[in-house]
């Protein structure tokens, strides 16, 4: 483009893609629209994003959105280059733009090409989709105003964090049939540790039982709260919710779905992937929080749609409790703009008093990741996001006892929790005196980065939650599971205390020391996954441990900002 300077954009980089194979070029001519996340007017505050004050959605949108005299800026400088703006959002800082491909590579520089790729969600289809390497660029006017573009390249970026059980379905809180042990997924850990003397039999939990035995506070439900549950593929039906909520005793809860950049609700296309998540997701939050409102955000399965998900949940009317993502991918499979956007994008929730669960994932310390290095897997490891790790539960479903509960890794249906120390992002504050040690197998004085998981909860297929999926009743663990049972129990304890708690990590850290453990958590000491251990208090597999509820609504309900 003869007369335009242009300068690169930071953190744009792609790598190539393992698998992806060539199948030409794209069609230039085809319009498609791009995301652009701009930079803030002011900046946030930390005191603001760790509470307790919190701004409303207009509050936050005059004093950290974008500026307008910024949008006009971005609107006139891309009209120069045959772009067209089609929609602008101040509060959640993201710009529509819209051009053919060929306008939109020469002004963000980019040389994409249509290849084929494995899907994460599954491991074996293959997706076809656009595709670029190397950095971008912007034009020189918007240097330091457009912080990322999002969507020229659409491959599939997250994977869903479930873990179907081995075999049969389990009448409730009785031993599941034990099938014959299929392979380890790939890049899943051995168990590590000395060997049980005997492994308890195989189980599954209605999702109340789970509540039950986690002790969520009595005479709560979530009514008048609103969960924001976020999917990148899938869809939920009358068919499955009526007959699975009915058969627990239960109303069946608000439901809604919501589209992002054009997905939709889509049940029966996937029985066998992404409806499995998003049914997990629904039935679990719904029958622990049975009085909360959910809204289900379906996106592409793309840095873009995951992104413009997430901001799009998170400035919803009426502001959400919190939301739960139970989709994710290792942290150096992301550019670093997608990574800060969606970082921000909960900032923003944390300082409007929404907190973000987020599932830590399913392939233990190494993520799922070729080779022996550890990796953990974002948008967990934001210290914006609470992160969610899993255990295996064994416990009396009639009287609410626990009997054991370890770091889920391993079994029959492979898996283990994620959990480790990110290197993207720095320790926190509320997380300093934890005892977070510095990524395994770092050089020595390698300073300790975020700590992952925050909590846990029931996630072993193989102890596994009770749910129904496309006609089908059948057993499902994974961390998938433990978000949204998070956020059921945080939606409980905000309808009891009429409180928001936003970044709730301050609260629940709060007097954390190394080795000891957390009032209104269970201790988890038993188990690894992978790299790391557990041991008491905080650890790399099971963050502070199980919920307590009981004692969690007595802990948190001071001190928070209200709703």
């Amino acid at each position: 483009m003869t007369g335009h300077s242009f300068v690169p954009l930071p953190g744009s980089e792609r790598g190539s893609l393992p698998g992806s194979q060539e199948l030409g070029a794209v069609d230039e001519s085809q319009q498609i629209e791009v995301t652009l996340v701009t930079r803030r007017r002011t900046a946030l505050p930390r005191d603001l994003v760790e509470g307790p004050a919190t701004l409303t959605p207009r509050q936050f949108a005059g004093q950290h959105g974008t500026d307008p005299a910024n949008l006009e800026l971005i609107t006139t400088v891309l009209a120069g280059h045959g772009l067209e703006v089609t929609s602008a959002d101040a509060g959640a800082r993201r710009v529509t733009v819209r051009g053919t491909l060929a306008a939109l590579s020469a002004t963000f520089g980019a040389t994409l090409r249509w290849v084929r790729s494995p899907d994460p969600v599954t491991g074996q289809n293959m997706v076809e989709h656009r595709y670029r390497e190397g950095g971008l660029q912007i034009p020189a006017e918007l240097n330091g105003i457009v912080l990322a573009v999002l969507g020229l390249d659409d491959r599939p970026q997250a994977r869903a964090h479930f873990r179907r059980a081995p075999g049969a379905t389990a009448r409730a809180g009785a031993p599941a049939p034990a099938p014959a042990a299929p392979a380890p997924a790939p890049g899943t850990p051995a168990p590590t540790g000395p060997a049980p003397t005997a492994a308890p039999a195989p189980t599954s939990y209605t999702p109340p039982q789970v509540a039950t035995l986690y002790q969520f506070p009595a005479g709560t439900d979530g009514t008048g709260q609103t969960i924001a549950i976020v999917e990148l593929g899938g869809g939920f039906g009358s068919s499955d919710l009526d007959p699975y909520f009915a058969g627990l005793g239960l109303p069946v809860p608000s439901v809604t779905a919501a589209s992002v950049d054009g997905a939709v609700n889509q049940p029966g296309k996937d029985p066998n992937g992404a409806d499995l998540e998003v049914l997990l997701d629904i039935e679990v939050a719904g029958a622990v929080a049975p009085g909360a409102a959910q809204t289900v955000y379906f996106a592409p399965n793309t840095d873009q749609g995951f992104v413009d998900a997430v901001t799009t949940a998170v400035h919803a009317t009426p502001t959400p409790t919190v939301v739960s993502i139970s989709w994710g991918q290792s942290e150096d499979s992301w550019t670093g703009q997608a990574r800060s956007a969606l970082d921000q994008a909960m900032a923003d929730a944390a300082a409007m008093g929404v907190t973000v669960c987020v599932a830590a994932g399913d392939n233990g310390s190494s993520d799922g990741q070729s080779g022996s290095g550890v990796h953990v897997d974002f948008p967990a490891s934001s210290p914006h996001a609470l992160a969610c790790g899993g255990t295996s539960l064994h416990g009396n479903a009639g009287t609410g006892v626990i009997s054991s509960e370890t770091v889920w890794n391993g079994g029959g249906s492979g898996g283990a929790t994620g959990g480790g120390v990110s290197d993207a992002f720095g320790l926190p504050s509320w997380q300093t005196a934890a005892g977070v040690p510095a990524q395994a197998g770092a050089p020595a004085g390698t300073p300790a980065g975020r700590g992952v998981p925050d909590v846990a909860g029931c996630a072993d297929p193989e102890t596994g939650y009770q749910v129904r999926v496309d006609g089908q009743s059948t057993v499902i663990g994974g961390t998938s599971a433990v978000a949204p049972l998070w956020a059921a129990l945080i939606s409980r304890l905000a309808q009891s205390t009429g409180k928001s708690f936003g970044l709730i990590q301050p609260g629940l850290y709060a007097g954390v020391t190394a080795g000891t453990g957390a009032p209104g958590f269970r201790d988890i000491t038993s188990g690894s996954n992978g790299a790391y251990a557990a041991g008491p208090g905080w650890d790399a597999c099971t963050g502070l441990g199980s919920p307590e509820g009981s004692i969690l609504l007595t802990t948190l309900g001071s001190g928070q900002a209200s709703a």
